[in-house]
């Protein structure tokens, strides 16, 4: 699989003469995963005498180095001397004035496929600002991780927020150029604006492929088993159980405080930059050890199951406080409130996926004009 970022040819032609903008970060490397050399895209559009204005840096940084949340100060590329404004701090979508000196925005950064990871909502506000300010958006397309599957349930627009913007399951099953294809497409920009856009895709991709990026997208997601579990384990960010972080598995495990709640126990401690204040800090917890199931998931059809939430939920005992400690936050991550109801009744309702299909179905059947590439290999 040859990723956009490789096709120096059409990104020359695309922008050249154009001043431009980049949002990439750790991420946005030319060769990555492959054996021979490999080189930051910021440093090849330099060498090639691309007129880099400045660099937009989404969630965790630059680098990629921050931990989730954190919010980011503007800064200057130590190597380049360039500016590094930030889009997860003041603000998440590039300002007028920011945009003003420039022509194209081009967006190169390693998604993993679901809803509540931000760099959708990112890709949505850049272009946004783009539109407002006639500006072209250049995406240089990636697999997804989770491009072989759709699950969970359509976001509620009542709970709207960063981590859920748009109208799409949980599991999208579609890459961010084919997204912003769609983006366009279904008028989801306000007043039915139009981004003026260029997609240039990946070459000998397929959905069904098992594809993994070997450059970590984030600190907490270091290995393709952990980004198969991250959307089945990301619901117990806010209750009482632990997934990992500041652990050597992030989101590889799960469990709660205590010593009876399971045959696999760990203790989150400060991480810098991964976790620097994680839940239950210091304090021992059982549960379960999930790298088997995450390594059986990156080869299999599909691997997705909020039932792993509720088994969490079997296992606390805590009668001082409830399992869900932000109803709302779950809410906005899963994008209704029938997860954290099952949660706080302790009711697993057998029907749960069943309940998603005739969304997902005509999910699948208004995505179908925007896809780039083929759902199977043998296609």
């Amino acid at each position: 699989v040859r990723l956009g970022n490789e096709n120096i040819q059409a990104i020359y032609e695309s922008c050249s003469r154009a001043p431009i903008a980049v949002v990439a970060n750790a991420t946005s490397v030319i060769g990555e995963g492959h054996t021979g050399s490999s080189a930051h895209l910021i440093d090849t559009l330099l060498a090639l005498g691309i007129n880099v204005q400045k660099v937009f840096a989404p969630e965790h940084g630059f680098r990629g180095d921050l931990h989730n949340g954190a919010n980011f100060e503007d800064g200057t590329d130590a190597r380049t001397g360039l500016p590094i404004l930030s889009l997860h701090g003041k603000s998440k979508k590039p300002s007028a004035a920011s945009l003003a000196d420039v022509r194209m925005v081009l967006f190169d950064v390693q998604d993993v496929g679901a809803r509540f990871y931000t760099y959708l909502s990112t890709l949505f506000l850049v272009m946004e600002a783009a539109a407002e300010n006639d500006k072209v958006v250049v995406v240089l397309d990636r697999p997804n991780p989770h491009g072989h599957q759709m699950a969970g349930p359509m976001l509620d627009p009542k709970w709207k927020s960063f981590v859920g913007m748009l109208p799409v399951p949980v599991l999208h099953g579609m890459t961010l150029g084919e997204m912003a294809q769609m983006i366009n497409g279904e008028g989801w920009l306000p007043n039915g604006m139009q981004c003026p856009l260029i997609i240039i895709p990946c070459q000998g991709y397929a959905h069904s492929d098992q594809w993994y990026p070997t450059i970590a997208p984030s600190p907490n997601l270091p290995n393709a088993a952990s980004i198969a579990l991250y959307p089945s384990l990301c619901p117990l960010e806010p209750t009482g159980a632990s997934i990992g972080r500041g652990t050597d598995l992030p989101f590889q495990c799960m469990g709660v405080p205590g010593e009876n709640a399971g045959d696999f126990a760990f203790m989150p401690v400060a991480t810098p930059g991964a976790a620097p204040h994680p839940k239950h800090e210091n304090v021992r917890c059982s549960g379960r050890d999930l790298t088997e199931l995450g390594t059986e998931w990156t080869r299999a059809a599909s691997g997705f199951d909020w039932q792993l939430a509720w088994e969490c939920r079997q296992r606390w005992n805590s009668a001082t406080d409830d399992f869900v400690r932000s109803p709302s936050f779950l809410a906005k991550l899963t994008g209704n409130e029938s997860l954290g109801q099952a949660l706080h009744e302790n009711v697993w309702p057998m029907d749960f996926p069943a309940q998603w299909m005739d969304e997902l179905l005509s999910f699948h059947a208004k995505r179908q004009a925007y896809l780039l590439y083929p759902l199977l290999r043998n296609q």
